[in-house]
């Protein structure tokens, strides 16, 4: 099928065509030239017409024009070329000749193009229906995704297809889950692993505690009081001398001893101060009897942090100790150059919340070991998914590591701007598209796709939590009874023989 043909002068990278009909923005389409056939991507459309393009002020004039019905009405466009479709998609070194034909491209062509070594189907594309959409799982794992939308646009389906396809080769996930969705959820290629959020002590560094107990940064004389006590507090859990699970409650009772020893020590006093406040705040999070949380990890299931009842401190005290362990425990096995135990240890996490767990503007330590992960993770076998609704407010160093990104419907101004700041493949013409997406349309580019692509993400089919409350069924359905209870009681009443 003709789309149009090429007109004014073409370029390597783009051509300008007219038609006589009307394609859609996200179209593939061929051009054949100099014995090459090159896909192309149409990006931009308009619609004029020769017989009003001119400066009349008349409105009158105008609408008689307009009722004469000329058949003067024009369709130009601009085509993204995409590369030649029989040489791996590189891009041709002559340009297109102005007269060329454009053609719809061929569903034979692009099953070609979306047909991957180590498929992950994520839908079909918005335009045509009937080709399926695969990406390259690798490019995922081992060079990061960001998935990004607007609240409501379908970013948690989304997610929820990419677990269950890569459930699919076993590969071990760990999901961050701010808001409890996935704890409960059913994937049809695999379980669900639930972890609490608990930290053994013994496997914590100092300044991970440090940070929870808010001993400041200068404040070196109670810093001093606290290390002593931390590891005197160390020493007693693996002499196994005390049974008690609260590890900062040991520590206090350390300093107490030492506070009746040395007389009293504001330092210390102030110490104690603020290891009772944070018992108040973090009694549950420390066990003494809980193993390292990546012990814990399943391959072929999406092992889920269950972080909805805690707050943000412990959410980032809980991510920078998950992520500082497993690049740790990841380079010594690199170090020893055990293969197999480098990919035995690989892992791909999914933080849910990107913009509170990597804020832009904040500093925090989970943001500080998310950063870490994204710049060295690839060569340790670590994978990053950041899952966000506010793309602006997440930290912008670590959104530009992510080599892939699915982008789904954003009508920021800002929004935009900071994706397209991150990534150095999604043009103007795309993110133009962002707001007029519908629910569960996507961008999806990247290494994981051989070309920018408009998808239709599938539609989940197994069950997690997440989705909008119907708010408004729940109140009319409690309405009814209210009212069925007012009846009943009337009717009782006069049974009765009460008079209302």
């Amino acid at each position: 099928m003709v789309v149009g043909i090429c007109i004014g002068e073409t370029s390597l990278t783009e051509v300008t065509f007219i038609s006589d009909k009307m394609p859609k923005v996200g179209e593939y389409v061929t051009m054949e030239y100099d014995g090459k056939k090159v896909l192309g991507m149409i990006e931009n459309l308009i619609r004029g017409n020769d017989s009003l393009n001119v400066d009349i002020n008349d409105f009158n004039a105008i609408q008689k024009i307009a009722r004469l019905e000329v058949g003067d009405n024009y369709v130009k466009g601009r085509v993204k070329i995409l590369g030649d479709v029989n040489d791996n998609l590189k891009l041709p070194r002559t340009p297109a000749l102005p007269g060329t034909e454009i053609h719809l491209a061929d569903k034979e062509v692009l099953d070609e193009i979306f047909s991957v070594k180590n498929p992950i189907k994520l839908g079909c594309l918005v335009n045509q229906s009937d080709v399926d959409v695969n990406v390259e799982a690798n490019p995922i794992l081992s060079r990061h995704l960001a998935i990004l939308a607007m609240t409501g646009a379908g970013k948690s389906n989304t997610v929820s297809v990419l677990i269950d396809q890569l459930l699919g080769y076993n590969v071990p996930i760990f999901v961050f889950d701010m808001h409890g969705e996935y704890k409960d959820a059913e994937f049809p290629n695999g379980e669900v692993n639930v972890i609490k959020p608990k930290l053994n002590p013994h496997y914590m560094n100092f300044y991970e505690i440090k940070k929870l107990v808010n001993i400041g940064a200068n404040s070196f004389i109670q810093e001093r009081h606290f290390r002593k006590a931390f590891n005197e507090a160390q020493a007693i859990l693996r002499n196994g001398e005390n049974e008690t699970i609260n590890f900062l409650e040991i520590m206090y009772d350390i300093l107490e001893s030492k506070s009746m020893e040395e007389g009293s020590d504001r330092q210390i006093i102030d110490v104690m101060n603020k290891i009772d406040d944070a018992m108040l705040k973090y009694s549950n999070l420390f066990d003494k009897n809980a193993g390292n949380i990546l012990s814990n990890i399943k391959k072929g299931h999406a092992n889920v942090l269950d972080l909805s009842q805690v707050d943000e401190a412990v959410a980032s005290v809980l991510v920078s100790h998950i992520l500082r362990n497993s690049l740790q425990r990841s380079k010594n096995s690199a170090h020893k150059g055990d293969k197999k135990e480098l990919l035995d240890n690989s892992v791909f996490f999914i933080l849910e919340e990107a913009h509170i767990l990597a804020p832009n503007r904040r500093e925090s330590d989970s943001k500080r070991w998310i950063q870490r992960v994204a710049r060295e993770g690839r060569k340790f076998g670590l994978g990053l998914c950041l899952v966000s609704q506010s793309p602006k407010t997440v930290d912008h160093d670590a959104l530009s590591q992510m080599n892939n990104m699915i982008i789904l419907r954003l009508v920021e101004p800002e929004d935009q701007r900071h994706v397209q700041s991150a990534s150095e493949s999604l043009s103007q013409d795309l993110i133009n598209q962002l707001p007029s997406l519908n629910v569960g349309e996507a961008i999806v580019l990247g290494l994981m796709s051989k070309i920018p692509t408009l998808v239709k993400i599938d539609k989940f089919k197994g069950r997690r939590h997440g989705d909008d409350m119907d708010i408004v069924s729940y109140f009319k359905e409690s309405l009814k009874r209210d009212e069925e209870e007012i009846k009943h009681d009337e009717r009782e009443s006069l049974d009765m023989g009460y008079d209302y």
